[in-house]
């Protein structure tokens, strides 16, 4: 799975001859044209604020956002890489790409979060997003635990891509 911030899409989209794209922006964003360009094999694209809780100004991720990620992931078809982005590549990327892996991984949370700490030291994977996950996927706590215990990322304006892998084993 490939993680990015909407500024460096295009250049790892032209790296992948086929993916599923899985876009988090948020209203003003969402309409951005270099989106127009790529060419998934499937696309996902929702709309929110990388908010961690209501506020009558802004659209916060809901359980329904959550459980269509978690769709979207679990639908994919062939070999086809995922490719997730959101505005910065820091919060609402990290949050998608660390519970899609933990959907397929049972009992493997916090590995799952250190990875994503080895990978990517400045994300800061959205808080909401992550509890909502784990209470969709039933994990009491794992995947906020294992999430709270990484901390904060470092200091970054825009994230550098990565990827982190969809299957770990113990």
């Amino acid at each position: 799975m490939h993680v990015s911030s909407l500024g460096h899409l295009p250049r790892v989209a032209a790296t992948l001859p086929t993916y599923d794209l899985l876009t988090m922006l948020s209203p003003v964003t969402a309409g951005d044209s270099s989106l127009q360009a790529l060419a998934p094999q499937r696309r996902l694209q929702l709309v929110f604020h990388d908010v961690i809780e209501a506020a009558p100004e802004f659209i916060a991720p809901s359980a329904a956002t959550v459980q269509a990620i978690l769709e979207f992931g679990r639908n994919r078809t062939g070999e086809a890489p995922m490719l997730v982005h959101c505005w910065a590549g820091i919060s609402r990327s990290s949050a998608a790409a660390y519970m899609l892996a933990c959907d397929g991984n049972l009992s493997h949370e916090a590995a799952i979060a250190d990875e994503l700490r080895r990978r990517a030291p400045f994300a800061t994977p959205n808080r909401l997003m992550i509890s909502l996950a784990d209470d969709i996927l039933g994990r009491r706590g794992r995947m906020v635990d294992a999430i709270a215990r990484i901390g904060r990322g470092t200091e970054a304006s825009e994230g550098t891509p990565y990827q982190l892998p969809m299957s770990f084993s113990s």
